[in-house]
């Protein structure tokens, strides 16, 4: 189907229902995801107004609390104050991360089930590795390190870090995929047995209550405590840590 309103074209794909506009692809990931930003930039706005010295309120004993941890979260995994420029980005990257997990807990698809995201995060974390290795060796001596211990090492030197940011994408996406995968699983077979569990009643009292899935009530919920909620944190978690020591490492030469 195609539109044309002042002179723009608008296009629909029937099939999926995603609108393009002009070569642009309007996705929910990407739309979910521009939803995961404005949520996290109105939390930091809504934590850091009014900062005080003294008679600081909860709130911003709230915001000092999670500065603190994110300092600390990067010092004691890089040994000291050397990569304090690296708090910034790993807070950001650990914010969005979970919060894209847990955002399916709303009813919304997690951005984190679209491998296209943790890609977009595997390579900015592998440029800025690839930058600290350059700027800690000299650009010959990054090269230099592919033929390390011996020249015919090259390829597969290459091939492990070209891995790096594919495996450490796939490792997110695959975890959080897989949740989404297993809670639809659940709720469909939860609603097959609630239609054959409550269809024995006989007559039309049985008829009706077969077509609502009342097991699909208050179970799935359950479950989503690891699914959602421990899985997509502890997803956050790993790919947050494998990024500090990763370009910690590369910094180090």
């Amino acid at each position: 189907m195609n539109f044309d309103i002042s002179g723009a074209k608008i296009f629909f794909r029937i099939p999926t229902g995603i609108p393009i506009l002009g070569d642009f692809l309007i996705s929910e990931t990407l739309v979910v995801s521009w939803l995961v930003m404005i949520i996290i930039t109105g939390l930091c706005i809504f934590l850091t107004r009014n900062l005080k010295v003294e008679n600081i309120s909860k709130r911003q004993a709230v915001a000092e609390m999670i500065v603190e941890t994110a300092n600390n979260f990067v010092r004691n995994n890089t040994g000291g104050t050397k990569f304090d420029k690296l708090i910034p980005f790993v807070s950001a990257l650990f914010a969005t991360s979970i919060v894209s997990n847990l955002i399916s807990l709303v009813g919304l698809r997690s951005p984190t089930a679209d491998l296209s995201t943790e890609a977009a995060w595997a390579i900015v974390v592998f440029v800025m590795i690839t930058a600290n290795k350059i700027k800690a060796s000299g650009f010959g001596g990054y090269l230099k390190g592919f033929t390390t211990p011996i020249f015919i090492m090259t390829p597969f030197n290459i091939l492990s870090e070209i891995a790096t940011p594919i495996s450490m994408a796939c490792r997110h996406f695959g975890n959080i995929l897989s949740g989404v995968v297993i809670n639809g699983l659940i709720y469909a077979a939860l609603a097959v047995a609630s239609s054959a569990i409550f269809g024995i009643i006989p007559g039309a009292v049985g008829q009706f209550l077969s077509k609502i899935p009342i097991l699909d009530v208050g179970i799935p919920a359950v479950l989503s405590v690891y699914f959602d909620w421990f899985s997509g944190a502890m997803q956050a978690f790993i790919f947050t840590m494998l990024t500090i020591m990763y370009i910690a490492n590369a910094a180090e030469g």
